[in-house]
């Protein structure tokens, strides 16, 4: 098997006036991630900071070092078929039996179905001993729709739970996959 080339992404910014008629909405205080042309969709706070990464994109709450959470989404466009039966729960299940962090606590599978995705996700509570020990959550989601998976991640500290929580609440909330965007300066998507 052939070796893969290492890969020297280099994101490219590009910045679009929108259109009078555009039909981009996202609540007060919130931004719209877009990313493949719609294979992901979600709202953001406003004033997160954005840094693209070789496999995936994180959004934190104020510059690394100083950041106290991290949202990091990565996904995958799968092929054709019917994945309806493929077993979300259990994969979850994995993913979180599979952390190799100090977990304390694990939450229930909270289960999401739309139209077009089935959502899953939880919760876990670990100790972070990277300098004094303290608590923090991660919250992990997978998600599977319109031939599109992906992966969110949430980790942030116990103590700034009850203003973190609602930002996680916003980003299921609007979590769309597979709705592909036609013209990026006015939001209309695909098969609009």
């Amino acid at each position: 098997m052939a070796k893969r080339k290492k890969s020297n992404l280099q994101w490219i910014k590009e910045t679009l006036e929108l259109k009078s008629d555009h039909r981009w909405e996202s609540p007060s205080g919130y931004k719209i991630f877009v990313a493949d042309r719609g294979s992901v969709r979600f709202n953001v706070p406003q004033n997160w900071v954005f840094e693209p990464q070789e496999k995936s994109f994180k959004f934190m709450d104020k510059k690394p070092p100083n950041d106290d959470c991290c949202l990091e989404v990565s996904f995958n466009r799968l092929p054709p078929r019917d994945w309806s039966l493929f077993p979300l729960k259990s994969t979850l299940k994995k993913v979180v039996e599979d952390d190799s962090r100090n977990v304390i606590d694990k939450g229930e599978i909270i289960t999401i179905k739309r139209q077009t995705a089935r959502i899953v996700w939880t919760e876990i509570k670990f100790i972070d001993a990277q300098e004094e020990p303290r608590e923090a959550f991660s919250r992990i989601c997978i998600g599977l729709g319109s031939n599109v998976q992906c992966l969110i991640t949430f980790d942030f500290w116990a103590d700034q739970a009850e203003q973190l929580i609602p930002h996680w609440d916003e980003v299921m909330r609007s979590l769309t996959l597979g709705l592909y965007i036609r013209d990026p300066m006015t939001g209309t998507a695909f098969p609009d």
